[in-house]
């Protein structure tokens, strides 16, 4: 299979890495040292406490390439159109697009570049961090949670699986991949949020009483709007789950409190963003989603007039 992978980061870099054993894969980043240091050394991934190399072909672009069989997204969301728009020559009639993105609602941007039934949505449980360019470490294995919005008519998504687990991947092909999406969202949207705006660790959020009235505010605004189209949400269970993150987690460093802290834009927009997007969709009130988001916009702000 031709696959892109558009973003080298640790995610990108730990799937593309994997893929290459099976298939022809490019890593696209606009990151010439990533690119030259992937071209000139390999891809280097720590992972099971030994250190491997891969041979995925890095791009800055995709300007000379024919339309592949694959694209996956690892860049941030909010890059996802500028990103697509920049190597729309790689989208041919049959390639299918996937996201494995943080939040939900990616599809609202795929499906401007190809049918619905050519976008695959999902979650990865793997984790992993960039030590330098074209170094990564793979923290941990987990499922890579994939499914379609549309009947999959072509088969497309057996032979996806199969292909990854070739790969070492444990790829599960799910019916209904929204309520998954959303399980990993209510997380994002309480725990990771609050973290970002109060610059701290995970932990902390368990510890402290107001930042808990935050995440539980946050929680139940979300757990409304899933029930609304049709998502199964425990409030109870999931606050327990959350907590119980909090707790196991004390040095855990979210993405979002990460980008805030370095002055980079976040993923808010399609993390507690896909919640306010779906509950004015409801005529539902969320006004604490609503506030956290021109909260963390706001200091993103604060943070590039710093610099």
């Amino acid at each position: 299979m031709r696959i892109a992978i558009i973003g080298a980061g640790a995610m990108g870099s730990i799937y593309g890495g994997h893929l290459s054993l099976k298939n022809e894969v490019y890593l696209i980043d606009n990151n010439p040292a990533v690119c030259e240091a992937i071209n000139k050394s390999g891809l280097i991934i720590d992972e099971n406490n030994t250190t491997n190399i891969y041979k995925p072909v890095a791009k800055i672009n995709a300007d000379d390439l024919q339309p592949v069989d694959l694209i996956i997204l690892f860049v941030k969301a909010l890059y996802s159109k500028s990103a697509l728009e920049s190597n729309k020559n790689i989208i041919g009639a049959n390639t299918y697009l996937m996201t494995l993105q943080n939040g939900s609602g990616h599809e609202d941007i795929l499906k401007n570049f190809v049918g619905l039934n050519k976008i695959i949505i999902g979650t990865t449980e793997d984790n992993g961090a960039v030590l330098y360019p074209g170094h990564v470490r793979h923290g941990g294995n987990g499922n890579t949670n994939i499914g379609m919005l549309v009947n999959d008519e072509n088969n497309f998504m057996l032979e996806l699986k199969n292909n990854f687990d070739s790969c070492g991947f444990n790829t599960k092909i799910h019916d209904n991949i929204q309520q998954l999406i959303w399980n990993k969202l209510f997380t994002n949207i309480s725990l990771s949020v609050v973290t970002g705006v109060l610059k701290c660790k995970m932990g902390f959020i368990a510890q402290n009483n107001f930042a808990w009235n935050l995440a539980e505010s946050l929680l139940f605004e979300a757990v409304n709007v899933a029930h609304a189209l049709g998502i199964e949400a425990d409030f109870e269970k999931l606050r327990e789950e959350i907590k119980t993150t909090s707790k196991n987690n004390p040095e855990g460093v979210t993405s979002i409190c990460a980008d805030l802290k370095a002055g980079r834009k976040t993923e808010v927009d399609t993390i507690s963003g896909s919640v306010v997007r779906a509950a004015n969709k409801l005529n539902i009130k969320v006004p604490c989603n609503e506030f956290i988001i021109n909260l963390v916009h706001a200091l993103e702000s604060e943070n590039s007039n710093l610099k």
